[in-house]
């Protein structure tokens, strides 16, 4: 329950995603990580409000507006390598793309419902401190509506081709750790295959509820 009450919340901010990429040279124009994910977290946001079939609960949609906005700024295979653990190596390149795309249907599914609360939340930086020369850097939000405000934290990778995320704090959790203690019973009890059939079959009986 209190993943789920986590996940939920971080449906609100609608970003729950990883990155993964190596420290090589970033162009000069890129956005920097405070910047980008003011500007992602704004958008998806506003889409959200501008939209009544996500606000309705469409889920279909809201798988699409997570892959247009959200994912083109997260590398998925690092934040599924983490949540895995070190039984990632050991799984096969299929098992691998299996476990990245129903870890990523499970979230998405997840966070539908609660995405169709989105109202008149709005996303607040924190301070933010880094030296230029950093590959690795935190930025911390809080998303305001109604109630208290969430305190969200992200980790952000330099890339090649820009700054992603490959991790989300909300509340003192980090998305990657929440999933990896479950994960690691998970395969030790049935292996990495059925890791895949048990994620697999959650997010079929979601898709028919």
């Amino acid at each position: 329950m209190i993943a789920f009450a986590l996940t939920r919340r971080l449906a609100l901010a609608t970003l729950a995603a990883a990155a993964l990429a190596s420290p090589f040279a970033v162009r000069a124009d890129v956005t920097p990580p405070d910047a980008l994910i003011k500007q992602l977290s704004t958008e998806v946001i506003d889409s959200i409000k501008a939209d009544k079939a996500i606000q309705s609960g469409d889920v279909s949609r809201i798988i699409a507006l997570v892959d247009t906005k959200v994912m083109p700024n997260v590398n998925f295979q690092r934040m599924t390598a983490m949540a895995v653990g070190r039984n990632w190596r050991s799984a096969t390149p299929e098992q691998q793309q299996k476990l990245q795309t129903e870890f990523k249907t499970l979230l998405v599914r997840t966070y539908a419902g609660a995405l169709t609360q989105v109202r008149d939340q709005s996303v607040a930086l924190k301070p933010y401190r880094a030296a230029p020369t950093d590959t690795e850097v935190v930025v911390r939000t809080e998303i305001k509506g109604k109630g208290e405000p969430i305190q969200l934290d992200y980790r952000l990778e330099k890339s090649d081709s820009g700054w992603k995320i490959y991790d989300v704090n909300v509340l003192g959790v980090w998305l990657v750790e929440q999933y990896k203690n479950s994960f690691a019973q998970e395969i030790g009890a049935v292996g990495i295959d059925g890791l895949i059939n048990k994620l697999a079959d959650k997010n079929k009986a979601a898709a028919k509820g």
